[in-house]
């Protein structure tokens, strides 16, 4: 039986947006030269978690750019990402509906942002009181596909069965592949047009794709169903009398 269901972030429950990021670190540190070696900073980060799968923050960001951190600029820099941010329409009413067949609700993202920016962005979507446990990479050591971060997200939810907790991401290496491996059913939202360069080395088959986050209720329950039937049938040959 399904007793998780763990959402990616940025290209799922937030669809994706074809954005120059380094824009953002422009519009925040208010010069361009500055903004390039942020945003550069930021590039080698993430090329070190797609190769070394270990996490970073913003922090590590300005420290790498041999700049003091800047609390001014990292607002500057979320509010240019602001209307990049809102979450699908589709995400209130599935975790809604997960929850009300008493399914647990996570959130598992590769992130360099603080936490309580993704909890400001989930407050006022509406979803915060929807999610029981949320674990961004910023805040421990290791980046998806690696196993570890989503060991996190299990222990998190307190689910102890890989198997009975289901990923839903965009990526197939980071998300399909690192929860196939970690031993999660996965559900692949097919719409990010994710860079070559950030894509890795296999691209995993999903156990099921989805045109809309909504169609993800779909699946659970026919895996629910699927579960229960197999489990009578198991009742019914236990409690048949021999001849």
């Amino acid at each position: 039986m399904i007793k998780a269901v763990i959402f990616d972030w940025g290209g799922t429950l937030t669809p994706w947006h074809t954005v120059d990021a380094g824009e953002a670190w422009s519009a925040g540190a208010g010069d361009p030269e500055l903004g390039r070696r942020l945003f550069t900073a930021e590039l080698e980060l993430w090329q070190r978690s797609q190769q070394q799968h270990r996490s970073g923050t913003m922090h590590e960001i300005f420290a790498a750019a041999g700049l003091p951190y800047d609390p001014e600029v990292v607002a500057r820099y979320h509010a240019w990402w602001e209307p990049h941010t809102y979450v699908d329409p589709d995400a209130a009413p599935l975790m809604t509906a997960l929850r009300a067949r008493g399914i647990k609700v996570g959130v598992l993202s590769n992130t360099l942002w603080h936490r309580a920016e993704h909890e400001r962005i989930f407050a006022r979507d509406g979803i915060a009181e929807l999610i029981d446990a949320d674990i961004y990479t910023s805040d421990i050591a290791w980046t998806k596909p690696h196993p570890e971060a989503f060991g996190a997200a299990l222990a998190a939810l307190g689910v102890s069965d890989p198997g009975s907790a289901v990923f839903v991401g965009d990526r197939p290496w980071d998300d399909i592949h690192g929860a196939r491996s970690a031993g999660l059913r996965t559900i692949l939202v097919p719409h990010s047009e994710i860079p070559e360069s950030q894509r890795g080395p296999v691209e995993a088959e999903a156990d099921a794709v989805v045109q809309r986050l909504a169609e993800v209720l779909t699946h659970v329950d026919l895996w629910n169903k699927q579960s229960g039937d197999l489990g009578n049938k198991r009742g019914d040959v236990g409690s048949s009398t021999p001849c």
